[in-house]
């Protein structure tokens, strides 16, 4: 086959079988600093599905005083050689090869956590995003640090990894090349060679212990996008002497800095950012060095990943957040099955996940529970199911598909004319239309499993029942939540009004956002960019807490652009009419007072409350009332209450017509309750 994305490539001793790579990154899914079983079935599953190398924990840490910030793999461990030769084995037996990233963060980490030891840096200039003042080092430190990295790298290789990758963007290393963070005036410190003096010595102690045998790479920072830190042609210097020293075999080429959440935002970009926008850095580094040459950031389609290879830009595509929304593109595309991928949609909800305690793909309830949950559903050896679902959106979707995969007749219900549920109001913002490949996706697979689309069709009890059911999943969502108020209901419109279209925008409008979540932002984003003099009234004390440190910089970017005012800490209690304006009457918590705020339109965002009256009409008619056995679920053993043996069906209900969620919620209810029909 041609397909330059398919072609081996060799690295030292290494053949990689494709130029499919998943560069490293933390999913923090660790157990006590160790990569244990999830974490290896997690890599294993990207082996299975054909990938070429696949890069295990990002930032993992190689001393104590470089603690955990987001469940890091602790290489100063001893015993973590045993978890990276049972991880190592299980992906080379499927075929791929396997490194690991080293670092010491430096001052990208707290702390006051794990050992509370000080933070170190080259000098004390505090990161804006971990925001710990750090401690200058000395020179014990130096070399305590630099014979750290050397015992982390033979623990690498004991446990039978094919390399290991250096971090230097944000940590320790480039920490002391930049000129922004390294303020130094002894000998790591001032001009070029003095900054880069220590990553010298850590390079040197590693070849040192592993040989020179063994792969070591670096994943640099080549242009910090930063008035005070490396320039690109500084950055493109320091690549060439690393490469021109032959201590490295490969560069993974970055751009960008990330002390901050802006800064990260354009580092590892979200949705509504163009494609691969520092690709052509890559190559030109690659130019510069002649040494193998690997990048990622925002190259998420086939396309993009075949362009960079075959026009010499890469020797290696990383397609990252790709693998986690699918781990199998590579056997896909070997098996001309390239249409089946599931796409990353950039909505960074792994990223951001994982400083809520691990990383998930918005619509890959699997990755990262592969011990329970399946990339492949099989079909079922038990007789044909009819399966009746009601409701579209991205659950009522992922139950359909699941259900087809599985091989029963299947027959989803819809009221408006085509699918995507809540999923269409959030693409009425332009940036986040990506976020319809999450329905187009499932669109495809229900028409290749056979799944009967009914649309236009509000399913009522008797439709349902007309269908002779064996399993019916109401995945009917919500509608937006206004009832919080004591009065005034009837005259504040909501978010998913202003993204449909089917409210005209006031000039001067107040968003209340008691969600905290994307909703509230897409809607204040889209009035912002409308003209509407906007101000974002929140009873939290920031704004936004739900949404994650890569995605937010996008709404506010928007809302410094068009001077929307952001006020904290009002709790909305009412809205009445005073002549032709709207009056808000919020309650302040804390300095216990009222406060009234007065605007053309008041817009709401708190959520939804569930579309259940279908549930409930069907529950008394099915076998397990409704009923979800927990235990069976969280221990993955199938359903199976019989609580009402005269009943004909068992029912189910998922997603926001149980409770007020978000994309995921919906798509893991499903998968893990229809899975075993």
């Amino acid at each position: 086959m041609n397909d330059p994305l398919l072609q081996p490539f060799s690295l030292k001793h290494l053949t990689f079988r494709n130029r499919l790579m998943s560069t490293a990154h933390e999913p923090a899914y660790t157990e006590d600093g160790l990569p244990k079983d999830r974490y290896r079935l997690y890599h294993a599953e990207k082996a299975k599905g054909g990938i070429g190398l696949t890069m295990i924990g990002g930032s993992s840490v190689v001393a104590p005083d470089s603690p955990q910030a987001f469940g890091n793999i602790l290489l100063y461990k001893d015993d973590v050689v045993g978890w990276l030769r049972e991880l190592a084995d299980d992906v080379h037996e499927h075929g791929a090869a396997v490194m690991i990233q080293i670092t010491h963060l430096g001052r990208r980490t707290s702390w006051s956590k794990a050992d509370w030891l000080p933070v170190l840096a080259p000098s004390g200039v505090r990161e804006q995003a971990h925001r710990a003042f750090p401690k200058a080092m000395e020179d014990w430190d130096i070399r305590r640090v630099v014979a750290a990295y050397a015992d982390a790298a033979e623990r690498v290789k004991a446990g039978g990894l094919d390399g290991i990758e250096i971090e230097c963007y944000g940590h320790l290393i480039d920490q002391f090349w930049s000129p922004a963070t390294n303020l130094r005036e002894d000998d790591y410190g001032g001009v070029l060679d003095n900054r880069m003096r220590f990553g010298f010595e850590v390079l040197r102690a590693i070849r040192d212990r592993v040989g020179s045998d063994f792969v070591v790479g670096a994943r640099l920072v080549c242009d910090e996008d930063w008035d005070k830190g490396l320039s690109r042609d500084a950055g493109t210097l320091i690549a060439q002497r690393l490469a021109s020293s032959g201590l490295i075999d490969f560069v993974n080429v970055i751009r960008g800095h990330i002390d901050t959440d802006a800064a990260l935002s354009e580092v590892i970009p979200a949705m509504g950012s163009r494609s691969a926008p520092h690709l052509d850095l890559a190559g030109d580094i690659r130019t510069a060095t002649r040494v193998p040459t690997f990048h990622a950031a925002r190259i998420q389609d086939v396309a993009t990943a075949r362009h960079a290879i075959e026009s010499g830009k890469l020797d290696m595509v990383g397609m990252t957040r790709a693998h986690m929304a699918d781990p199998h593109i590579a056997r896909k595309i070997i098996e001309g099955r390239e249409a089946e991928i599931r796409p990353c949609v950039g909505m960074a909800y792994c990223i951001d996940s994982i400083y809520g305690g691990q990383a998930l793909c918005i619509h890959n309830a699997a990755t990262g529970r592969e011990a329970t949950m399946p990339h492949v559903v099989t079909r079922s050896t038990g007789p044909r199911r009819k399966v009746v679902i009601i409701g579209a959106g991205p659950g009522g979707l992922e139950a359909a598909r699941v259900a087809g995969a599985r091989g029963h007749e299947v027959v989803l219900f819809e009221a408006a004319d085509k699918a995507g549920g809540q999923v269409l109001v959030t693409a009425g913002l332009k940036r986040r239309r990506e976020i319809l490949g999450i329905v187009d996706w499932r669109l495809a697979q229900c028409e290749r499993h056979g799944v009967e689309l009914r649309f236009n069709t509000y399913a009522e009890a008797a439709d349902v029942l007309a269908e002779t059911p064996d399993v019916v999943v109401v995945a009917t969502g919500g509608i937006p939540n206004t009832g919080f108020l004591s009065a005034g209901e009837d005259l504040v419109t909501t978010s998913w009004d202003i993204l449909t279209g089917s409210a005209r925008l006031g000039s001067q409008i107040l968003l209340y956002d008691d969600n905290g979540a994307h909703p509230g932002m897409t809607a204040g984003e889209f009035m912002a960019r409308a003209g509407a003099s906007l101000e974002i009234v929140t009873p939290e004390r920031i704004v936004a807490p739900d949404v994650g440190g890569t995605s937010y910089p996008a709404y506010f970017r928007a809302f410094a652009e068009h001077d929307v005012t952001l006020t904290l800490n009002l709790r909305l209690d009412s809205v009445r009419r005073d002549g032709n304006r709207l009056v808000a009457t919020f309650i302040d918590d804390y300095g216990r007072r009222t406060v009234e705020k007065s605007a053309d339109q008041i817009v709401v965002e708190h959520g939804t409350v569930p579309l259940d009256e279908l549930y409930f009409a069907l529950k008394p008619l099915s076998r397990n009332l409704g009923e979800v056995d927990h235990a069976a679920l969280l221990s993955d053993r199938p359903q199976d209450v019989a609580t009402n043996p005269e009943g004909a069906f068992t029912l189910w209900r998922i997603g926001d017509a149980v409770a007020s969620r978000n994309i995921h919620a919906a798509v893991y209810d499903a998968l893990r309750l229809v899975k075993d029909i």
